[in-house]
């Protein structure tokens, strides 16, 4: 096993065990014993004794005697449970790959060195508040503390690192806040997108490629060739997407194994289908007569979750919830007197610039008049078994260099608010996660800069509140829908306040809602302030707002259904449509007469769900855009905008011109009959067994899922399982088009009754634990997919009850 020299025994941090089984993981097989097992543990870094206590679902929960330990213990606990993950992360995010897995993972490190914060540390830290640089050190301390406990145990060392034969690298506080690229982002991609249809087609094209939200019309900004090389977003896709592992790739040879995400290469024609659905209910309108929050994230699929549940609790500050196991403290969850949660607000924080290059001098670009030299940084990448690559990363005024094409003489950079000082993705809930008032959470989110959010709130005193975050640029003169010349014209005149979004605190309705919807408020002054234009359908928003609207009281259960609704307002809007309809093709008549009088339910179990999906995922779609664009513009994009085309077919005249309707008719048809065919082929004759469950299926794929043999491929991932739903059902299922996969949906979920913390009710698929070998690997899959969810207990006795292992850890002068 490759270990690095800094880890060594004289050096490490002292980590004795006192009371020790085969593993620390070990205690958790004994769940159904009649009292937790418990193992004391000797650790240098602490101050005073502190106890993490494991409860029967596998959440941790941590009880320290101050705020420093507390943040210890927590990275302490994030590296016993998920340390191949975090190491991971930390190595994708400081573009390290290379170190330990090969030369396979060179371009991607080069990517990724170029989107970490080069900036001044001292600024950074800051922009937190006096709070965050002590819990990151604290955290990053408690997770060398446990690669200290390995170097001393090495046979404990996870399989991962056994697999790969490596050795876990040490963290620093800074790491944390340095790595950028795991952020959602927006809106580069749409913005080369447009480029390129406006390039071979126009405007009107892209319109159909996507709808604009508040409806706006854009224009190619003055001097914008708005034809852009095919892969200048390779480096971009490379620095932002996970890591690829597989049998080739470990064998270090060849350079360019690594391929981009699995969506296809280079393919910007959408954005990040992630989201998220969060609501907050005042107790007027609450069965409970408190008040409810609830938020399920729409997160990708793995195996372990993303999201990791654990509690900290000091005399200063008790918080539970999840975040990011990397990550000191919890982003969505509550403190024991406010409850917080987010989804995405589609603020627009990237702009790509195009530059002119001086023939003379490549690395010099024209700004203002002048040739301005690049800034120039370079770097040597680490390369297992290899000598290290050195690199050149070039930087101008408004950020990284992404792509440069000699011949034409130009280079193309990023310039991205989340590369800014305090931008470090989800790290600002340091602030909020303190509040205990409305006030003290609006304030706490003036310094959110990303991702760009909708923050609910709720407070055991009953109030509710929603206040939307994020950085936002001042664009002066242009919209940011589209790239532009880097030549002094476009530039960012500073950031609009947080106080110049719009909130809502204690509405009228007693409910407030957001599922990452355009949902600015009438009067709004959009085009002054120009935040974003490109949103996410609202179906998932108006089917939850459909049913809390139609509650007199709404029950903790209540939430609880709704997280887990599978009706799509985008089916039965279509079965609207087709209700009048006949024809006389015997697959087409067999379609209609399957779908009459279905209630739009995406059950797993449902043949009609199984071909409405692949009518409007694979056939509709296309015959929508080729009837209403010539074939040419139709070609430069894939799938159009799911809510501009229904909106067409409901009102036609606008895109179907002279006889409108009796042309989109002919689509719906047409494309339909072409879908039953389809269905043949895929499920069989007998429509009686169709199942969108068998098509549709949930996968969590381990990182070493296709470097391992089929054996430990299985251990290793949690599924495939047959999965309801679709991407515009609350509980939301996005897939691959190509094979039917999901690959993002609510893997986390909480719904929190609001003064009675220990009611609150959690889901995380597939599991707590990231160790394979664990019980709670994969313990909660079939109840996440049944819909089912455990109690979080919060107060020390309902933990104490709740409790299967305990971990005592106690400092080393105290032995």
């Amino acid at each position: 096993m490759q270990r690095p020299n800094a880890i060594h025994a004289a050096g490490a941090l002292a980590f004795a065990v006192t009371t020790w089984s085969a593993s620390l993981h070990a205690a958790e097989a004994t769940a159904a014993s009649a009292s937790p097992s418990s193992q004391t543990l000797t650790v240098a870094g602490l101050s005073q004794p502190a106890d993490i206590l494991i409860d029967r679902n596998g959440v941790p929960h941590i009880f320290a005697a101050n705020e420093r330990d507390g943040f210890f213990v927590q990275g302490f606990n994030a590296a016993r449970d998920r340390l191949f993950q975090i190491d991971l992360w930390r190595r994708r995010g400081l573009g390290q790959l290379s170190e330990v897995f090969g030369r396979a993972y060179v371009a991607q490190d080069d990517a990724a060195r170029r989107f970490v914060y080069r900036g001044d540390m001292a600024t950074e830290w800051r922009r937190y508040g006096p709070d965050a640089q002590p819990a990151a050190q604290a955290f990053a301390a408690g997770v060398n503390a446990y690669i200290d406990w390995l170097a001393r145990n090495p046979d404990q060392m996870p399989y991962e690192f056994r697999k790969v034969g490596y050795w876990p690298a040490k963290w620093s506080a800074e790491d944390i806040v340095r790595i950028r690229s795991h952020g959602l982002t927006r809106n580069l991609k749409s913005e080369v997108a447009r480029a390129k249809v406006v390039c071979r087609a126009s405007l009107d094209a892209d319109s159909v490629r996507v709808g604009l939200q508040p409806a706006w019309k854009t224009q190619v900004p003055d001097g914008l060739d708005p034809c852009l090389p095919d892969d200048l977003l390779k480096v971009f896709d490379l620095a932002t997407q996970g890591v690829k592992i597989t049998k080739e790739s470990l064998q270090h040879a060849n350079a360019d194994i690594v391929q981009l995400a699995e969506n296809g290469p280079y393919d910007v024609s959408t954005e990040s289908a992630e989201g998220s659905n969060n609501w907050v209910v005042s107790p007027q309108k609450s069965a409970t007569g408190r008040a409810i929050m609830a938020n399920d994230p729409h997160r990708a699929y793995a195996a372990p979750s993303l999201r990791y549940i654990v509690q900290v609790s000091t005399p200063t500050l008790n918080l539970i919830g999840a975040g990011e196991p990397a990550i000191p403290g919890v982003a969505i969850g509550h403190n024991g007197t406010i409850a917080f949660g987010l989804t995405i607000f589609n603020i627009d924080q990237e702009d790509l610039y195009v530059y002119e290059l001086n023939p003379a001098n490549p690395d010099q670009y024209r700004y203002r008049g002048k040739w301005v030299p690049m800034r120039t940084v370079h770097e040597a990448i680490d390369v297992r078994d290899g000598a290290p690559v050195q690199t050149d990363l070039k930087f101008t005024k408004h950020g990284p260099v992404i792509y440069v094409d000699a011949a034409k003489h130009r280079a193309y950079a990023v310039r991205t608010a989340w590369l800014e000082p305090g931008m470090s993705p989800y790290f600002d809930a340091m602030r909020y996660m303190r509040a205990k008032t409305y006030a003290q959470f609006q304030t706490a989110l003036d310094t959110w800069g990303a991702p760009t959010v909708n923050q609910v709130y709720a407070d055991a005193s009953g109030n509710i509140g929603w206040v939307p975050s994020g950085m936002a640029p001042i664009r002066p003169n242009w919209d940011g829908l589209m790239p532009v010349p880097g030549d002094g014209r476009y530039e960012w005149a500073g950031f609009w306040r947080r106080d110049q979004l719009p909130s809502a605190y204690n509405p009228a309705s007693g409910y407030f809602t957001t599922s990452n919807e355009m949902n600015m408020p009438a009067g709004y002054p959009y085009a002054q302030r120009k935040l974003g234009f490109e949103w996410t359908n609202g179906s998932r928003h108006a089917r939850i707002d459909e049913v809390l609207k139609a509650k007199d009281k709404v029950s903790l259960e209540d939430s609880e259904r709704l997280q887990n609704d599978i009706v799509s307002i985008p089916a039965r809007r279509l079965m609207a449509l087709l209700a009048p309809l006949l024809s006389n093709d015997p697959r087409t008549s067999s379609a209609l007469k399957l779908l009459k009088g279905w209630d739009a339910h995406m059950g797993a179990d449902s043949a009609q769900a199984a071909l409405e999906e692949v009518w409007f995922s694979r056939h509709l779609g296309r015959a929508y855009k080729n009837a209403v664009l010539p074939k040419a513009a139709a070609d430069t994009f894939g799938a159009p905008d799911p809510a501009s085309m229904l909106d067409a077919l409901e009102q036609p005249a606008a895109r179907f011109g002279e006889n409108a309707a009796a042309k989109r008719d002919a689509v719906l048809l047409a494309s339909l009959g072409d879908a039953w065919d389809e269905m043949v082929k895929l499920q069989g004759t007998d429509p009686g067994a169709w199942q969108w469950g068998k098509l549709q299926t949930n996968l969590n794929a381990h990182p070493l899922a296709d470097a391992v043999d089929a054996e430990m491929r299985a251990k290793l991932n949690v599924g495939p399982l047959p999965k309801g739903g679709s991407p515009f059902t609350p509980n939301q299922s996005t897939y691959r088009v190509s094979d039917f996969r999901q690959t993002n949906g609510p893997s986390f979920r909480i719904v929190v009754d609001v003064g009675n913390w220990d009611n609150t009710r959690a889901m995380n698929l597939p599991g707590e634990s990231g160790n394979p070998d664990s019980p709670h690997y994969r313990d909660l899959a079939q109840k996440w997919l049944d819909g089912e969810y455990f109690k979080l207990p919060y107060s020390r006795e309902a933990v104490e009850a709740a409790t299967e292992s305990r971990l005592h850890l106690v400092p080393e002068t105290a032995r």
